[in-house]
């Protein structure tokens, strides 16, 4: 079994839901070597999150982004954690509701996503900055 770990510097995104499959794709050539094995990316922020989801058409991001919004809204009277703006409580819930990593399978040296799936950084602060993932490749 081989094993392949290594952490990457994503570049720094406004808010809201983008396609990273290109960089996690090129940050790990060492896929092509695995038959049948397991990806899995873990992002080390606690207001930015992943999950995997439409890949072609740029609308779904963006209602992605609208509807989080609604759900968890900036400025709730209750908020107690608001050091750093209104964003900043608002985008710890919502890295949580999304979570921290996703795991994909691979087959034959490449990602098994669905023909319409992707990954997304959803960035959930106005000025997050540059985020890491650690990117754990494993299999035969």
């Amino acid at each position: 079994m081989e094993f392949f770990q290594k952490e990457v510097k994503l570049k720094a995104r406004k808010r809201g839901f983008h396609l990273i499959t290109g960089e996690i794709l090129h940050a790990v050539p060492e896929l092509k070597n695995i038959k049948i094995g397991q990806l899995q990316i873990f992002i080390k922020h606690t207001s930015a999150s992943l999950t995997i989801n439409e890949n072609a058409d740029p609308t779904v991001r963006t209602d992605f982004e609208s509807h989080i919004n609604k759900m968890v809204p900036e400025d709730a009277p209750y908020y107690i954690h608001t050091y750093e703006g209104p964003d900043d409580m608002p985008a710890h819930i919502k890295a949580s509701l999304m979570g921290s990593s996703v795991q994909i399978p691979i087959t034959s040296g490449r990602l098994n996503l669905g023909i319409w799936q992707g990954i997304y950084l959803c960035e959930h602060r106005n000025h997050g900055g540059s985020r890491s993932v650690v990117i754990t490749a494993f299999g035969n």
